[in-house]
């Protein structure tokens, strides 16, 4: 069976949860069956960075419905076929493709040149996108209210502030209209100039956050995804005209279309011991708009 020598084709950076495609290679991975397209609606999870989980739905091959089981981000040198973090090699090795890994039951009846429709949960999408949408701007407003905080000069966010988020940020998971972010408040950051007293008010914290995030969203200006290319490892943009200015964040996940899709956002705060160092915690919540 044959592997494919260029990256996937990807439709869901636009929005689309439908696209049809081609069969470029399908062969048993464990108890399932892996199935590679020459291009996909379905966003994959990236185990580099997994934020966003993989969506929901089903492939259509010759009117029979196949459930998505999983979506991965793989690569094949044209030999052999890796996916999750068994991937060897980083993005835009020479020689690789990066391919969107569909995983289905190992007795679906999928072979190599079917004509296919990728359907993708429309409702799971958009609540992942909101959530997402959600993310980046808590992260954004979060900056913004320890922008003092700082006593010295550090790398700084979409919007000029000091990126707290990117500085500190241990894990975030996109949920269903929401996120969940964890930072880690250790010695380098310290060593950065980060004042952890500022984390003394943390109500007062949350209510400045809640108070941008009120502002922003009461904007309802566009959400747009650029990207450099139409292939899964070609680099995307999350961009958003915030009052400050224009937000633009390196991302591959999913998206709202317009912050008006939201009825609202807020965050709620907590600080805990992570592994030996003060974790901070930041929840997100978004509502669907009306």
């Amino acid at each position: 069976m044959t592997l494919p020598r260029t990256d996937t084709l990807v439709d869901y950076p636009a929005g689309a949860v439908e696209s049809s495609s081609t069969v470029v290679h399908a062969a048993a991975h464990g108890d399932r069956t892996v199935v590679l397209l020459d291009r996909t609606a379905a966003h994959a999870v990236d185990s580099a960075w997994p934020d966003q989980g993989p969506d929901l739905g089903v492939l259509v091959v010759r009117d029979v419905e196949v459930p998505i089981l999983d979506v991965v981000v793989g690569a094949t040198d044209g030999t052999g076929l890796f996916l999750g973090t068994d991937v060897p090699v980083r993005k835009g090795t020479d020689g690789w493709a990066f391919v969107v890994a569909h995983l289905v039951d190992a007795a679906a009846e999928v072979v190599e040149g079917d004509e296919v429709q990728v359907v993708v949960d429309a409702a799971y999408r958009g609540a992942l996108s909101a959530g997402h949408t959600a993310c980046h701007l808590a992260s954004l407003a979060l900056n913004r209210a320890l922008a003092n905080a700082w006593s010295k000069e550090v790398a700084v966010d979409a919007l000029g502030q000091p990126n707290f988020d990117a500085l500190a940020v241990e894990t975030t998971a996109i949920l269903e209209y929401g996120s969940r972010d964890e930072y880690r408040i250790g010695k380098s950051l310290r060593r950065k100039g980060f004042d952890v007293g500022s984390l003394d008010a943390l109500a007062s914290l949350e209510a400045e956050v809640n108070e941008t995030l009120t502002w922003w969203l009461d904007t309802g200006v566009d959400v747009r995804i650029d990207r450099d290319g139409g292939g899964l490892t070609d680099r995307r943009y999350w961009v958003c005209e915030l009052p400050e200015g224009e937000a633009r964040i390196p991302c591959g996940g999913t998206h709202v279309s317009s912050l008006s899709a939201l009825g609202g956002i807020s965050v709620s705060l907590e600080l805990a011991q992570l592994e030996g160092a003060l974790g901070l915690t930041m929840l997100t919540t978004a509502l669907p708009g009306s």
